[in-house]
């Protein structure tokens, strides 16, 4: 799954042109290397979102195509 359509999927970020946007600035990140809104997630990347005021470091434990709102945290684990 493309990183920008798994953030808005996971609701990491709400909008997944936000989500792309962010991605051509260089605000995320994808073991420790700059990602492109293109780039394939697979269970185990960790990715670093530097927006706002706090950076989210999460890991990637699940990639579903739908999530509601109730399970879409079930794809991810908070790192710090």
């Amino acid at each position: 799954m493309r990183l920008d359509k798994y953030l808005k999927v996971t609701r990491l970020i709400k909008r997944r042109t936000v989500a792309n946007e962010a991605c051509d600035a260089g605000k995320i990140s994808v073991n420790d290397k700059i990602a492109r809104a293109s780039y394939d997630v697979k269970v185990g990347d960790i990715i670093e979102i530097n927006m706002g005021t706090k950076p989210i470091k999460v890991k990637v434990l699940n990639v579903t195509e739908y999530a509601t709102k109730e399970n879409a945290a079930e794809n991810y684990t908070i790192i710090s």
